[in-house]
């Protein structure tokens, strides 16, 4: 999901968190491209089903069929980058571009940092409302309209984790809507409100994304926002009035790219479909795997993809 995604470029949000313990795990240092090649990486380990769908099966695929010890390093999306430029951290594998300085800086400004190619998926992020609630009420789907509904929104636009940084409070002030963005908490409490909301159809203005699991089991309905404004073109870097569609990237530590190893190729070839992700968030958010233990079962089930991301001489 983050710097607004404020750039998000302005935007595909949804990502970037504090998590306790990612600094102390950076702190104590893994194998890093100096030393014997595929003895042992670490993987950024983002707390977002998503992208712990991508860093589970990567590490599966590592450890079982490369023989790659895999560190999974539970870092904010800053530390993330920091730790790609000092080597601390060898590979990242969702980024959606909501910290363009550190991307100018270590990939552009020092090389510390290179790209790996895109992840394979689409990115997506804008308002929503339950589809139920939107057949009663197609008007809503307008967002000129917004402003009849407020009362039933409570004045609210719910959002996930407060940490994630958005760009609601820019394209509200921009379109001048009667609505706050209010924090649901988690993306877990998110997703309890909105899948409560669906199901008996009440009101639910939300920011919301794809991919995501939940799509699959809960119809939603997206709220029109124009593509530009006056304010979007006089401030086209700061200012957007709706999210763009992204592909999250995949970037890795410059000096662990050169050395071609196995490990690096594979992360270099490392592609998946958003219903491939979805289905591996689906496993660690819905039914409660470990994310190592739905990457297993995701790997068993998909040999044929699994295949297409070896280097031509693994056996």
């Amino acid at each position: 999901m983050r710097n607004c995604r404020r750039a998000l470029i302005a935007g595909v949000a949804v990502l970037g968190l504090t998590l306790s313990g990612g600094c102390a795990l950076l702190d104590e240092g893994v194998a890093g491209a100096g030393e014997e090649p595929g003895e042992r990486i670490a993987i950024a380990f983002p707390d977002w089903p998503g992208g712990q769908a991508n860093a589970a099966v990567a590490a599966y695929v590592l450890e079982t069929e490369l023989g790659v010890g895999v560190d999974r390093l539970p870092v904010d999306q800053a530390r993330a980058w920091d730790g790609l430029n000092d080597g601390t951290v060898q590979a990242v594998l969702e980024d959606w571009g909501g910290l363009p300085e550190k991307t100018e800086l270590y990939v552009r400004q020092k090389r510390s940092v290179v790209d790996a190619g895109d992840l394979g998926i689409t990115g997506h992020i804008g308002w929503f409302v339950p589809k139920r609630f939107s057949d009663a009420h197609p008007e809503v789907l307008d967002w000129e309209n917004l402003n009849d509904f407020a009362e039933d929104f409570n004045g609210e636009l719910l959002q996930a984790d407060a940490a994630y940084a958005t760009f609601d409070a820019a394209i509200i002030e921009e379109l001048g809507l009667d609505l706050t963005p209010v924090a649901a908490g988690s993306e877990s409490a998110l997703v309890e409100n909105i899948t409560r909301a669906s199901a008996d159809g009440t009101p639910l203005l939300t920011y919301w994304w794809q991919p995501h699991w939940l799509n699959a089991e809960v119809e939603m309905a997206e709220i029109k926002l124009p593509r530009y404004t006056l304010g979007c073109q006089s401030d086209p870097e700061t200012v957007a009035c709706a999210y763009p569609d992204l592909a999250p990237r995949k970037y890795l530590n410059a000096a662990f790219a050169q050395t071609e190893t196995p490990a690096a190729e594979f992360l270099r070839a490392f592609r998946w479909t958003t219903d491939d992700q979805n289905e591996v968030a689906r496993l660690i958010e819905a039914e409660g795997l470990s994310p190592m233990a739905a990457a297993e079962r995701w790997v068993t089930e998909n040999p044929e993809a699994v295949e297409q991301w070896l280097p031509e001489t693994q056996d």
